[in-house]
């Protein structure tokens, strides 16, 4: 049973926690420290430090790594630091602490898709695969050489919702073999030519693009699902402009311009097989499925065009 230091902010990372915890001799527990968070802005603990207290494991929460939180950890005597989304750089005094490593682990198959959003870039880009990674960690992103990694499919109607979920279990897996044959495993570093950047998803990129094709837009979808959300701008009859998420949609008439009649990308075309906007886009068409309009709950398409009206044509926002 090994001394274990846990670094973690988010809910992808409790099950790695739950996993460390049942295994090995959790000293400490480190995360984010609360937050306004919610409907209300309410001051909240992170979800690993909730997990951790119910668990009741010991929390800290340092806003940074200064002097005084390298001397506690220090303190703490840890074979391992493991990491999952802790939202704070290692400096490198922190990362030579632990006897044995510090090991991050990391959703996707190093070295493609380092950085903040693997899950999002991974379904956009329309891999078919991707998987999570336990590394050692080093001084650059990421960087650091793998020890073992697991794989995944990516189905068709994976979202970042349901990817994000089946590899936070998968973390769990990947860094329970890092830790119980570490003194085993032959680290490998990465290959630098094969690295790609996951780059966070800004609001802005999230809108969509009518003029790319059906299915380059439908992948988009899915990958910004729930978070932040794929949107367009749809314009009212006073002339103001509402945002309407995009959540699900499925392509029809195939990946030819032909297909949407002869209309431009962006017009709306009417009533799709499901019931909701049918939309042209740059190759073939779009029905909307699940949306949610600015300031109203989730609905399905056919109930939004219950309600909502959508002008002929959907074209890019307006800048701020």
């Amino acid at each position: 049973m090994a001394r274990i230091v846990f670094m973690g902010t988010p809910p992808f990372a409790v099950p790695s926690l739950e996993r460390m915890a049942a295994e090995h001799d959790v000293v400490a527990v480190y995360s984010q420290p609360p937050r306004p968070s919610g409907r209300g802005m309410k001051v909240r603990a992170s979800a690993v430090h909730a997990r951790a207290e119910e668990l009741s494991l010991h929390v800290e929460t340092p806003e940074r790594l200064d002097d005084a939180a390298v001397a506690g950890l220090r303190a703490l005597a840890a074979d391992f630091f493991i990491v999952v989304a802790y939202g704070l750089i290692l400096p490198e005094d922190v990362l030579s602490l632990p006897k044995k490593g510090a090991i991050n682990g990391h959703a996707s198959l190093l070295p493609r898709w380092r950085g903040a959003a693997p899950i999002h870039r991974a379904i956009a880009a329309g891999d078919s695969m991707t998987g999570t990674t336990a590394m050692l960690m080093a001084k650059a992103l990421d960087s650091g050489p793998i020890l073992c990694d697991r794989q995944t499919p990516i189905h068709t109607d994976d979202t970042t919702a349901s990817l994000h979920d089946r590899l936070a279990a998968l973390t769990a897996d990947v860094l329970a073999e890092a830790v119980a044959d570490f003194d085993h495993l032959t680290p490998v570093p990465q290959n630098e030519a094969e690295v790609t950047w996951a780059e966070k998803i800004s609001p802005a990129e999230a809108e969509i693009d009518f003029a790319m094709p059906a299915d380059e837009i439908e992948r988009r979808i899915r990958a910004f699902a729930p978070f932040p959300g794929a949107w367009f701008a749809a314009a009212q009859d006073d002339g103001s402009q509402q945002r309407i998420k995009v959540l699900a949609a499925s392509i029809t008439g195939g990946d030819d311009p032909q297909s949407r009649g002869g209309s431009a990308a962006g017009a709306v075309l009417g009533v799709g097989a499901g019931g909701g906007p049918l939309i042209a886009t740059g190759h073939g068409r779009l029905e909307l499925t699940r949306v949610q309009p600015q300031g109203k709950p989730v609905m399905d398409g056919a109930a939004f065009l219950n309600g909502n009206r959508l002008p002929p044509q959907i074209s890019p926002s307006e800048p701020n």
